[in-house]
């Protein structure tokens, strides 16, 4: 093989390797460009925020969902909730209006109402939630000092219904004021309890406290029962009192009615109305002990001997 046909070869050889670099270099290239292209969409799903920041400063925040563009390694993006979240305020001690030591234990539902704001002034969601339960404590604190013991674990005496909801509003208006950007929508004590220190002498109070009701209601229930216990008695003392009234009546009716009976039989025959009477007042005058001293020819003393015709 001669110089020139060798040299030919070499060439040859040369030019394909160009093209096979060449080649490589646009694939590389195509693939860089899709790359860049695909780090420039930013998909926004439903229920998020999505924060551009470009070098460190928010850019834009992206509310709607749907797909949105970016500046490739120039702008980075982060994702904000939409929705509401639920923030467990740490467990901390309370002082009540009748100076017990209590345990209280909160949790909020919360949500992010304007992301640049929360951004610009809380930073993270973190420091948000911090400041937003410092928030809730403070308020928990001074509404709870306001009340009684039993008031706040007695669910029937409890106001913290309307509690909870002056709760959230001022808790919103601290938010407000110093623009965080997130909005309080609930705040619940899930749970209240004693120190450990303090337990046994309340349930010591709250037994004597009980028997104290119990002594009220049998107090209250003897009352109850010496009211209507002399209520009944007048009503029967009445009711017999106006008896023995009908009892009197009818009997004055019936003597009179026999009285004037004896008078209609007694005026028909007078001598048995006489030895009636005299009947009856052996009845009242002679019993087994009675002496009896009568003249000769009395009335008496003929009956008695048989005389009397």
């Amino acid at each position: 093989m001669t110089d020139d046909r060798i040299q030919d070869i070499n060439e040859k050889q040369q030019k394909d390797f160009r093209k096979i670099i060449k080649g490589g270099l646009a694939l590389v290239a195509a693939a860089a460009l899709i790359l860049i292209a695909l780090s420039s969409v930013v998909i926004v799903k439903e229920g998020e925020y999505k924060v551009v920041r470009q070098f460190g400063d928010v850019i834009k925040i992206h509310e709607s969902p749907g797909l949105k563009f970016k500046i490739p390694l120039i702008q980075e993006v982060s994702t904000l909730s939409q929705k509401k979240m639920v923030y467990d305020v740490d467990e901390k001690e309370i002082t009540t209006l009748d100076k017990k030591r209590m345990i209280i234990d909160n949790y909020a539902v919360w949500s992010i109402s304007d992301p640049e704001k929360m951004i610009s002034n809380a930073r993270t969601m973190m420091s948000a939630e911090a400041r937003m339960g410092e928030f809730i404590f403070s308020i928990v604190r001074a509404e709870l000092g306001k009340m009684n013991f039993s008031e706040i674990i007695n669910e029937e005496e409890s106001s913290r219904g309307t509690l909870n909801e002056e709760i959230a509003k001022r808790v919103n208006e601290y938010l407000d004021r110093d623009n965080y950007g997130i909005v309080v929508d609930d705040v619940r004590i899930k749970r209240s309890d004693l120190p450990q220190a303090n337990e046994e002498a309340v349930f010591n109070q709250m037994i004597t406290d009980r028997e104290k009701i119990a002594q009220t209601y049998l107090s209250e229930g003897e009352a109850e029962k010496s009211r209507i216990r002399a209520s009944v008695d007048r009503e029967v003392k009445e009711m017999l009192s106006t008896a023995r009234a009908d009892a009197e009546k009818i009997r004055a009716e019936g003597e009179q009615e026999a009285a004037r009976i004896y008078n209609n039989s007694f005026s028909e025959d007078p001598e048995f109305y006489q030895l009636y009477r005299t009947l009856e007042s052996y009845k009242k005058t002679i019993d087994g002990e009675t002496t009896i001293i009568l003249p000769q020819g009395s009335p008496y003393a003929d009956l008695l001997l048989g005389y009397y015709e």
